[in-house]
């Protein structure tokens, strides 16, 4: 069972769902998944997704919806992007809907509260696919990934540099959780979202996680895992030239993960070459980038399990 605070999880919204042991089980049954691919083919037979993706996307619409077919199920691809949900139609009234012909909503969407309502209105399970606050699928596959490559999760150092969004909070979330220490490493005025912080760090007491925000690169030594992401999130039309001055001294490169000790290096994509990493270390023989990415198939597999099949929860 994966065991959610209050019972059996019933949505993925936040990544705060879990405990330490639902976080581990969903990482070592998306582990047997991606070892027995075979052996879980009928897992969702006859069930269906509806992925609806207010923003583009490679790797999450790509994962969900071949996790839905490789599970023995079907996705069924919502393109929502010339309009936000709420606008043809309400937010309760795609929930409703859907609610009656599929088993599962898959949202990529613009604010958190659509999630929220389309979970509070809808009879179905609802799956945080990225939205302004969180996205805790992709640090699920990255802690994974982390496992494969160090072969743990408690105690691993993890430093995250450049723009505090919603993937630095969910690494928080997660690293709270599984006893991480994560150091956010961000310019001044550009860290994390601050309660999602203080709630991650109340959560990291009970599993001795240490969570910190700095603007100090000179404490940037010894950390296990270097982790970075775009400076400018999806739907933000900043130029990148134009933040470049204030985030160029985050960048990660050869020079930072020798000094920093790191043995892997991760980013969640897509990626600005030049920017917040270089090609160097992009393409050298301490990043997993591209595990972590295939490790996002995995991960969906095991979620859309849990949330799916009685079985598995």
């Amino acid at each position: 069972m994966v065991k959610a605070y209050g019972g059996v999880m019933q949505h993925l919204l936040t990544g705060f769902e879990l405990d330490q042991d639902g976080y581990l089980k969903l990482i070592g049954l998306a582990q047997s998944m991606k070892a027995d691919p075979k052996a879980y083919r009928d897992c969702l037979q006859g069930m269906s997704a509806a992925l609806l993706f207010e923003k583009p996307s490679l790797r999450t619409r790509t994962t969900f919806e071949l996790a839905m077919y490789n599970l023995g199920g079907h996705g069924v691809y919502l393109g929502l992007a010339k309009g936000e949900m709420g606008g043809r139609e309400t937010v309760p009234d795609y929930a409703r809907n859907l609610s009656r012909w599929v088993d599962c909503l898959v949202g990529r969407v613009f604010k958190q509260t659509t999630l929220e309502e389309l979970a509070a209105t809808g009879s179905v399970p609802v799956v945080n696919a990225l939205s302004d606050l969180y996205h805790p699928a992709q640090v699920m596959a990255d802690f994974m990934t982390i496992k494969e490559h160090l072969g743990k999760t408690a105690g691993v150092k993890l430093a995250y540099l450049g723009d505090g969004n919603n993937v630095t909070n969910s690494l928080l979330v997660a690293g709270a959780h599984l006893g991480a220490t994560v150091t956010c490493f961000c310019p001044l005025n550009c860290g994390p979202d601050v309660q999602i912080f203080n709630q991650a760090q109340e959560v990291g007491k009970r599993y001795g996680a240490k969570l910190d925000v700095t603007n100090d690169l000179s404490a940037l030594k010894d950390y296990d895992v270097l982790y970075t992401d775009t400076w400018v999130s999806m739907g933000d039309d900043t130029p990148l030239e134009a933040v470049k001055k204030v985030f160029l001294p985050y960048q990660i490169n050869d020079q930072l993960v020798q000094s920093s000790g790191a043995q892997i290096v991760m980013h969640c994509l897509p990626a600005h070459r030049g920017y917040e990493i270089t090609d160097e270390v992009m393409d050298g023989p301490k990043s997993v980038v591209f595990d972590e990415a295939e490790n996002r198939l995995h991960i969906h597999m095991a979620l859309l399990a849990t949330l799916l099949n009685p079985q598995y929860a």
